[in-house]
């Protein structure tokens, strides 16, 4: 089936794009939310087992690049690439016909309208984002995490979610045996699903600083 890509005419408004496409980023910090404690009493030994993987797993990772394939709630797709460097720094570059890039260079997040040529800016600290390129996570003190399903293949993490553009839930879901991601679906606080699909990933290739700049130069839409 070919990939039916949507751009900014079909609804996607900077502030939905942020928070269902980096819906990312709250999938993966989740070591600076939350009282320590409840992961602990929540699970068994083989599921904290589990985390404690994840958690080594994406400790190790410094840099990270790949493919995604985007499905929002009214049956959207997208796609494109993503390039990124721990701490901080991340791009997701969208195919034609979207004209929407999102990077963070370490302080900022930028949603850039390559049609319009204009930029929302969002402080990095305050976006889902700082999770996912925070320098270390830790799942198995934090309470964010409300449910771990085990399938013969997969591992599904149910997270809760409070940022600052709503909250909501997120699931994670793993190769149960690699503990690579593989997907993760974003609910907003109206309960409308986004799903985002990784592939292609590699690991460890270094990553070119010129992903990651921002022109603070153009118009900056989020200040009016």
């Amino acid at each position: 089936m070919p990939i039916v890509t949507i751009d900014k005419a079909a609804g996607m408004t900077r502030r939905r794009f942020l928070t269902t496409t980096l819906g990312l980023g709250a999938s993966l910090g989740l070591g600076a939310i939350g009282l320590p404690g409840r992961a602990e009493a929540a699970f068994n030994a083989e599921q904290m087992a589990a985390l404690r993987k994840i958690n080594a797993y994406f400790n190790s990772i410094r840099t990270m690049q790949g493919r995604f394939i985007q499905f929002g709630p009214n049956g959207e797709q997208s796609e494109g690439v993503f390039f990124l460097a721990r701490p901080g720094k991340i791009r997701f570059n969208y195919s034609p016909p979207v004209k929407m890039d999102v990077v963070s260079d370490g302080n900022q997040v930028a949603i850039r309208d390559n049609k319009m040529m204009t930029q929302d800016l969002y402080p990095l600290k305050k976006t889902p984002l700082r999770y996912l390129l925070a320098d270390q996570m830790d799942l198995t003190s934090s309470n964010i995490v409300r449910k771990l399903i085990e399938e013969p293949d997969l591992i599904s993490l149910v997270l809760e979610q409070d940022s600052a553009f709503g909250g909501g839930s997120l699931k994670l879901i793993f190769d149960n045996k690699t503990y690579e991601l593989r997907q993760w679906v974003v609910t907003d606080a109206q309960g409308l699903d986004t799903s985002v699909a990784v592939y292609d990933v590699e690991i460890g290739k270094p990553a070119d600083p010129k992903h990651f700049k921002i022109n603070y130069y153009l118009p900056n839409k989020s200040l009016r």
